[in-house]
């Protein structure tokens, strides 16, 4: 059994991982990392990556089909869902690809298999080989992620029912699908359906969608929705699934009854920290498999760091390399100088895309922050309307007393990429954010960054 000793020892290769072990081996540590499954964790093969690559080949195909000019030469172009996974697929290859030379380059030990904690500075590795690998370390970080959730009253091994990774296996296009959970996971899948033409029943247990959005978004996203054709049910809890050879039934407590092609089940995640051995060196996840740190990231074991899913908000990819690269600082220097922004943007990849940064108006009305609010509506932008993506808006949340921009909402196609405008303002000190900014600034034209200049003025207007 080989047995090797390093400095700095990372569980998972997802975003927190990466972030964590690239910076300990600039900083010259020697750094081993462990993987059970692929390189890129669950961000590149199960979440992030795939589902957005789904939701761009769905949201080009719905572009074109909308397009007067490809309308007039005929031709009804469709995808089935294996044939836009497969496109999917090709852009976690070329991700793999990447990571897997950042180790190289870097000098970094990769180990296959998966660890189990047998001390507390030793970790004894099951490969896929059967073999058993040690290896012992000053320090860890540990970046294993989070996997969907799944009640135990529902039959996960029936061929119609998917989680939010299993759906990535389906291999046919279903003619009606029942999406329960109506949080990020489940409205992105519900428009990339519905996109496919195939009819969604979207079931809400709360009573609106996507309730930590400024009111007004979350109200255009169900507009939107709906217009789609996506039945969005609110405040209904299921009473159970019953999977049959020709579909899936789906009871709710409301007494409803659906029936569909497949279920899938998007409601909850739970951290990667089972089957690790952390109870027997002191660590103890809570019952969502999170585990507690300090501002550092440390554990209740001062040695053991943990980054990303399995320490709860804000469970976002680009802020789990964030936490990563503090982490592996903490090691390094004794403390970790650096901590995520205030304001973290949301991007949220439905049809029509969602970001924000900043608060709400709810959020500022309880505060009794004194506030204006400025619009420009994509449908009024050139830019907007020479690519037919009029739908959608950028809100501009900004104090009336000082021009401070406070809160960034975008509804429409790019919207993820829009808010890093605004993000950038709002990020500037000693009076450098200000709505101002965006009315003396020169844009160019067309674009879809005027939108700043247009909801400025239109928020300006208000004042008196």
């Amino acid at each position: 059994m080989e047995h090797f000793k390093y400095d700095v020892a990372v569980i998972g290769t997802g975003p927190g991982g990466e972030g964590a072990a690239m910076k300990a081996a600039k900083e010259g540590k020697r750094v081993a990392v462990i993987e059970k499954h692929r390189i890129g964790g669950g961000c590149t093969h199960w979440g992030t990556i795939p589902s957005k690559a789904l939701r761009h080949s769905v949201s080009r195909l719905i572009e074109y089909k909308s397009a007067p000019l490809f309308r007039e030469k005929g031709g009804n172009i469709s995808f089935s869902f294996p044939e836009i996974l497969r496109a999917a697929e090709s852009v976690i290859e070329r991700q793999v690809k990447l990571r897997s030379g950042f180790y190289q380059y870097n000098n970094i030990d990769l180990i296959e298999g998966t660890a189990t904690f047998t001390g507390p500075n030793q970790l004894t590795i099951a490969q896929p080989n059967g073999a058993n690998e040690v290896i012992e370390a000053n320090d860890f970080v540990l970046a294993t992620g989070s996997r969907p959730y799944q009640p135990d009253d529902i039959d996960f091994n029936h061929p119609r029912v998917y989680d939010s990774d299993k759906i990535l296996t389906l291999g046919y296009t279903p003619r009606r699908v029942i999406v329960y959970g109506a949080g990020v996971i489940g409205t992105e899948y519900a428009s990339i359906f519905r996109g496919l033409g195939v009819k969604v029943d979207l079931i809400n247990n709360r009573d609106r969608l996507l309730s930590f959005l400024d009111d007004e978004i979350s109200d255009a996203l169900s507009y939107h929705l709906r217009i789609s054709g996506v039945v969005v049910r609110h405040n209904e809890t299921y009473d159970k699934v019953i999977g049959g050879d020709d579909g899936v039934e789906l009871h709710l407590k409301s007494g409803k009854k659906l029936k569909a092609d497949i279920f899938l089940f998007a409601n909850g995640r739970t951290g990667n920290t089972q089957n690790m051995g952390l109870e027997d060196i002191g660590l103890h996840p809570d019952r969502r498999g999170q585990l507690k740190v300090d501002q550092d990231y440390r554990t209740e074991l001062p040695h053991i760091h943990a980054v990303g899913d399995i320490i709860g908000y804000p469970s976002l990819a680009s802020a789990a390399y964030d936490q990563g690269r503090f982490a592996a600082s903490a090691i390094i220097e004794g403390q970790c100088h650096h901590q995520l922004v205030e304001d973290i943007p949301t991007g949220i990849y439905t049809i029509p895309e969602i970001s924000s940064v900043g608060r709400s108006e709810s959020e500022l009305t309880d505060a009794q922050i004194p506030y204006e609010v400025g619009h420009a509506f994509f449908k009024d932008l050139a830019r907007a309307q020479i690519a037919g993506q009029t739908v959608g808006m950028l809100k501009l949340l900004f104090n009336r007393d000082t021009k401070e921009i406070l809160g960034i909402h975008c509804f429409g196609e790019r919207a993820a990429e829009i808010v890093h405008i605004g993000q950038a303002i709002m990020c500037q000190k000693d009076g450098g954010n200000s709505l101002d900014y965006f009315v003396n600034t020169t844009f160019n034209y067309p674009t879809m960054a005027e939108a700043y200049r247009v909801a400025a003025l239109n928020g300006l207007n208000r004042l008196f």
